[in-house]
């Protein structure tokens, strides 16, 4: 297929993200000799200062790392905690959407130390350099900058948000943006490192500013969980995902369904067809028991068993869609970047403040925006994901690497996007791993998504949701899905709501990298 952006091919790592600046950053310090991880952190950083509406400091991060010499992958859970005042009593008039009340403890800093101490070499003072360098000195916004704000903005109006970031809410685009109070709070971790983010300055003003919402014991008993990932295989492939309590279980039951069919050899429509039917029954599976691990049994063996599976499998009509799941939070904004390095490392990150600004609420006087990952708690005494202090709420977050039978790497890729990325995701691999179609043709592919259905009562009688597909999808397969029984709504030609990074190794050791022209960022090498 003829692609917008040309495949990046490079020899000795590279990234891909949503924002310019920050994989600019990202190279210059592999350049000058730095990890996959150091430029990692570096690009991290950085996103938060340029692209503060979909992930800050004050968010949660979620990796999947692939260390090329030991062949083993981990996945590094930075998901924060509710509260001591996590409690169903304080939440009897629901959680709110914004306010410190609707945060959870901040674990992206916390996942910086944790990934850097495994596979980090050089200082923090040189990976935060550019971040610092853009909140002190100021870089040039882009559309996405300005077009956040004003969406934001629109539906709430009243935000203290952007004076207390020190960000001017007429901003246009290339105007200098600078954060003077981020800058000096980049700096003390710079210096600091974790315990200034998670025991000095910043943590008693967010025991301060949340009038003790947030404890000082809230903050220190906060860990990154360093464990396992999920995974499957799908035909001679092994994919690696996020574990409870992130969803990265609907990816792994979306392929292992989708493996009963020859996928290759399906028409359009049944590939689509296929995907959206698995998608509803890994959600609600999910739905049923996925909750923090540490607090409830989350059997994902069971749900990814082969007699599971087959059940599931047998369920499914060729002929016509099945009902719907019931609806979950869907979150809204998030930022997702890859790195490998020179040595064949290489890590999927993904990370959030869930909601657009997150919880709208800046710690005091440290230009620090909090998440409002809280909202993601049920207030049901019955669901495995009810809220409780110290508990981790259910996550959206998931990334994906895959590996060759002889474990080496393969594949890296996610996408930002809520209750999509677990859709989009499967679109990903099963572009590359059935259809053979390199990274930018994977990636530019015309899109579906499937979403609950407020308002549109035609869905709400049937159940079954709606179907979202750009526009470049012939029109023949509108209409064989719609005599499925889909609702079908057809999408702006590129108006999926994701926007994927993806590499893949190919047989030689190049890498080859792939980026979304759904976004304003953009995939180089070293």
């Amino acid at each position: 297929m003829q692609t917008g952006r040309s495949v990046v091919y490079a020899r000795n790592g590279g990234a891909a993200a949503s924002q310019p600046l920050a994989v600019s950053a990202a190279i210059s310090i592999l350049k000058d000799g730095g990890s996959f991880i150091d430029a990692a952190i570096a690009l991290s950083a950085v996103i938060c200062v340029v692209e503060p509406g979909a992930s800050h400091l004050g968010g949660d991060a979620f990796l999947v790392t692939h260390h090329s010499a030991t062949k083993s992958n981990l996945a590094f859970n930075g998901s924060g905690e509710g509260s001591h005042a996590a409690t169903l009593e304080n939440y009897q008039g629901g959680i709110p959407l914004h306010g410190y009340k609707s945060g959870t403890v901040p674990g992206l800093v916390s996942t910086w130390f944790e990934a850097h101490k495994r596979y980090g070499k050089l200082p923090f003072e040189q990976l935060l350099a550019q971040a610092i360098d853009y909140a002190e000195n100021g870089f040039p916004a882009n559309a996405g900058f300005v077009n956040r704000i004003k969406a934001h903005l629109a539906t709430t109006p009243d935000t203290q948000v952007f004076g207390d970031m020190g960000i001017d809410v007429t901003v246009k685009i290339g105007d200098v943006v600078i954060q003077k109070d981020l800058a000096r709070s980049l700096k003390e971790i710079a210096a600091g490192g974790r315990s200034a983010f998670y025991e000095g300055r910043i943590a008693a003003q967010l025991v301060k500013g949340s009038a003790g919402w947030f404890s000082a014991e809230d903050l220190k008993a906060h860990t990154t969980r360093v464990l396992d990932p999920l995974s499957v295989k799908y035909r001679d492939i092994t994919i690696y995902g996020q574990p409870p309590p992130t969803q990265g279980m609907i990816l792994m039951e979306e392929l292992l369904i989708n493996e009963r069919f020859d996928f290759a050899s399906l028409s359009e429509s049944d590939r689509i067809h296929i995907g959206v039917e698995s998608k509803k029954v890994g959600f609600a599976d999910r739905n049923e028991i996925l909750g923090d691990p540490e607090f409830v049994e989350v059997n994902t063996e069971r749900i990814l068993s082969k007699s599971h599976i087959d059940q599931r499998v047998s369920a499914i009509s060729m002929a016509a869609a099945g009902m719907d799941i019931a609806p979950i939070n869907e979150g809204s904004d998030t930022t997702y970047f890859l790195v490998s390095d020179s040595e064949g490392n290489a890590v999927s990150w993904i990370q959030s403040v869930f909601h657009g600004f997150g919880s709208s609420w800046v710690i005091p006087e440290t230009g620090i925006l909090l998440n409002n990952r809280l909202t993601g708690f049920s207030l049901d005494p019955t669901s495995p994901n009810v809220i409780a202090p110290g508990k981790r709420p259910a996550h959206t977050l998931n990334a994906f690497t895959a590996v060759h039978s002889d474990g080496s790497l393969y594949l890296v890729g996610g996408t930002p996007g809520a209750n999509i990325q677990v859709q989009t995701n499967l679109q990903l691999l099963t572009n590359v791993i059935d259809l053979k179609l390199n990274v930018q043709e994977a990636i530019e592919a015309p899109r579906w998504q499937h979403l609950n259905a407020p308002g549109l009562n035609s869905a709400e009688e049937s159940g079954l949701g709606v179907l979202e597909i750009e526009e470049r999808v012939p029109a023949s397969v509108f209409e064989e899905l719609k005599a499925k029984g889909h609702q079908v709504v057809a999408l702006s030609p590129w108006g999926h709501g994701s926007s994927a990074q993806l590499m893949e190794v190919l047989a030689n050791g190049t890498h080859a990298f792939g980026s979304d022209p759904r976004c304003e960022g953009h995939a180089s090498g070293v």
